[in-house]
């Protein structure tokens, strides 16, 4: 499965910029400009959250914005902003980059709250 999602412009979400973000199972791409065009990709394994919002003209004219927080280097905070369907893109970035950390043996499991507050007083000591 694979997304391509255009930035729009706010004002009636028409896409007439030069910003191209395409989703697919194991990395996100954006490219920019017209003239000149930079590519960055962000492997999905990389990505550490999503969000998504939406501001009152975003919704409007059926818009959304999703930042992912990322390990990348280039880009920590990856934004695609106002694009169509941003729920579904938001849903999908979550199950793919959960589903390639898994493949990659990167998983952090954390164990909160396994410590006993007993054991915290003996290793102090």
């Amino acid at each position: 499965m694979e997304f391509v999602e255009r930035k729009r412009w706010l004002f009636f979400g028409l896409p007439f910029t030069f910003t191209k973000y395409t989703i697919k199972e194991d990395m996100i791409t954006v490219a920019e400009g017209l003239l000149k065009t930079v590519e960055n990709d962000c492997y999905m394994y990389k990505v550490q959250d999503v969000t998504h919002s939406a501001t009152l003209a975003e919704k409007i004219f059926g818009l959304g914005t999703v930042t992912c927080y990322t390990g990348d280097t280039t880009h920590p905070q990856l934004v695609l902003q106002h694009i169509k369907n941003s729920r579904t893109v938001k849903d999908f970035i979550l199950k793919e980059s959960e589903e390639a950390r898994l493949k990659r043996r990167t998983v952090n499991m954390l164990d909160i709250g396994s410590v006993d507050l007993d054991d915290m007083d003996d290793a102090d000591t």
